[in-house]
């Protein structure tokens, strides 16, 4: 049995429009092919779909296959927008991670120009420190990934630097650095306890390092972090981006010797190709 689209495609349009002549009119095709196509379907059936004699009037054979050809054109048509929709990039998946800072501040902006014109695609977003997200990006877990790459020259992957990020002292607002609005030295800043935390190695092969280095204290996590900084048991650094902006109680002053960025950008696997959705996203970026 080979049935074609086609032919039930004439066979719907002639029981909805009641007749050959309508559907013909409507089909702009002539009767004659009309007829020999709803023929040729009852052939390949072994069943009248029409009474004889009375053409507009389906045979009880024809009223049972009238609504499953009416779902299976449903489906079909529903089938044929979720694929073009998906070539088009306006369905399908997005997986992007992001360090945490990103992840609070620039991501919903991206999400709100990125969602108004591809409100289905299903976003995952996936907020980790600089080396998970690199980890999940190697392993093929996301299609992009945002903040500072840690290893810029790995062949792998493919980096768009957006802008940079300065790295500040954070402390109490009435602690003794917090006059000094203009930034602090490292130096000035070993004078008191230091917290590390997961952005302390942006002071790698710098001379700040030796802050980290004797650190007292380390906390990992960043609301963690603020709550330990808010009770003045130390002073930390962070990038400019990662501090709150509404915080009341703490001040971010700048790091000034020395002057250490982070860079913050988009990046993704080379050899891996992007879909559609990627590349949306990408250009919202």
């Amino acid at each position: 049995m080979d049935i074609k689209i086609q032919q039930l495609k004439h066979f719907l349009l002639v029981a909805e429009e009641g007749g050959f002549r309508a559907a013909s009119a409507k089909a702009s095709r002539s009767q004659a092919a009309l007829s020999s196509s709803v023929k040729e379907l009852e052939r390949n059936l072994g069943q009248a779909l029409f009474e004889t004699g009375h053409k507009a009037k389906l045979t009880p054979f024809g009223e049972f296959c009238l609504p499953k050809v009416k779902q299976f054109f449903h489906q079909y048509q529903t089938l044929e927008a979720d694929l073009r929709a998906a070539a088009e990039g306006q369905r399908g998946k997005l997986a992007v991670a992001c360090v945490p800072s990103v992840a609070a501040k620039l991501i919903p902006g991206l999400l709100a120009t990125f969602t108004k014109s591809h409100p289905k695609v299903e976003v995952s977003l996936i907020d980790d420190n600089a080396a998970g997200v690199e980890a999940r990006l190697l392993a093929g877990e996301v299609d992009l990934a945002l903040g500072n790459c840690l290893h810029t020259n790995d062949e792998r992957i493919a980096f768009t630097p957006l802008f940079s990020d300065p790295i500040g002292v954070v402390c109490l607002n009435n602690h003794p650095l917090a006059e000094w609005e203009e930034g602090v030295s490292w130096q000035q800043v070993s004078s008191y306890p230091f917290i590390k935390n997961g952005t302390c190695e942006l002071l790698s092969h710098t001379a700040a390092s030796e802050l980290a280095e004797k650190a007292i204290y380390s906390v990992k996590n960043i609301v963690s972090l603020f709550s330990v900084l808010a009770r003045g048991i130390g002073v930390t650094t962070l990038p400019k981006l990662a501090f709150p902006d509404d915080s009341t109680s703490l001040v971010w002053l700048p790091l000034k010797d020395p002057i250490v960025k982070r860079q913050i950008g988009i990046f993704r696997l080379l050899g891996r190709p992007a879909s559609l959705e990627a590349n949306v996203f990408l250009n919202c970026v």
